[in-house]
């Protein structure tokens, strides 16, 4: 198994950027998908982005495309989230997910996840 750390989280104004950070322990990192997730008050989880093993690859939610980077350095076990131009929208509760899985787009999907950082953008 995998254990999940996220840090990163804090108060950002409306237009501006933070980079989320989840650090893995293992030494099979590269085995795992990777994907971020958040959760706002009173709504469902909701995915956000995936990563494939390699790195070679992203794909992430329509609500935060052209805004948000997923990147993944194997080598130090540690995926990152660059997020850019947030949004009042954005506020969240973001969880770090690992899956053993072909993809990770959905909760379903997720066998590890990360105990999670807050994200708040103010208007």
């Amino acid at each position: 198994q995998v254990q999940l750390v996220e840090s990163g989280g804090g108060l950002v104004q409306a237009g501006g950027s933070l980079r989320l950070s989840c650090a893995a322990s293992g030494r099979t990192f590269s085995s795992y998908r990777m994907g971020w997730f958040r959760q706002a008050p009173g709504k469902e989880r909701e995915f956000v982005a995936t990563i494939s093993r390699n790195g070679g690859s992203t794909y992430s939610a329509n609500s935060v495309k052209g805004r948000f980077t997923f990147s993944r350095d194997n080598a130090k076990n540690t995926v990152y989230l660059q997020m850019n131009s947030l949004k009042p929208e954005d506020t969240a509760i973001y969880y770090c997910a690992a899956g053993l899985g072909w993809d990770l787009r959905g909760p379903s999907d997720v066998n590890y996840w990360g105990q999670g950082t807050q994200v708040t953008v103010s208007s």
